[in-house]
């Protein structure tokens, strides 16, 4: 949903990375996330911004994806509702549109794709996918985003009732990053 991105050393992988805001992150030139993917956008981020470090970059790209909707809100996750739209106003959009729908109807998906690039090269992209549905109003004070009303029927809890350790295991991000951090064990 938002522009991250963050380099770190990876010499010897042991099962720790460390990760810092890319240094002059806020003065850097903005890259418009206006890819149909979110693996593009992830990739096209992290290329973007790997011309300005001499590390590892790594960026992200994800949102919420509901196939009643034909996929919406999707890579545009975070402007559904306009942009400067709040948490909330997304929320109330997504609810609004869902009006009326049930069971299968109410299906959703969060997706997260993480692409990691050095000095303008493309290293890695994963994605990862957390199943769930749309609940008919939010629930739990946690989380961000869509969070309250995305229902993790496997916990029995939305997103924002999750515990930040459940969140990292069982998340679309958690998942994505552990399979990055797999992935670089080979570097």
């Amino acid at each position: 949903m938002a522009q991250t991105c963050a380099q770190g050393p990876i010499n010897s992988f042991e099962g720790h990375v460390e990760i810092e805001l890319l240094p002059g992150f806020d003065s850097l030139p903005s890259f418009d996330e206006d890819a149909p993917t979110f693996a593009e956008n992830a990739l096209g981020k992290a290329l973007h911004s790997s011309q300005f470090s001499e590390g590892f970059v790594f960026a992200d790209d994800s949102g919420l994806v509901v196939p009643a909707l034909g996929g919406a809100p999707g890579v545009r996750s975070a402007r559904y509702a306009g942009p400067n739209a709040t948490d909330a106003e997304r929320v109330a959009k997504l609810l609004g549109e869902l009006r009326g729908k049930a069971g299968a109807e109410r299906a959703a998906y969060f997706v997260c794709a993480i692409a990691l690039a050095a000095r303008g090269r493309a290293i890695a992209i994963v994605t990862a996918r957390v199943d769930g549905e749309i609940l008919e109003s939010p629930r739990g004070i946690g989380g961000f985003g869509y969070d309250p009303v995305f229902y993790f029927s496997a916990l029995k809890k939305t997103f924002a009732e999750l515990l930040s350790e459940e969140k990292n295991l069982y998340s679309h991000r958690g998942k994505a990053f552990s399979k990055l951090l797999t992935g670089l064990s080979s570097l």
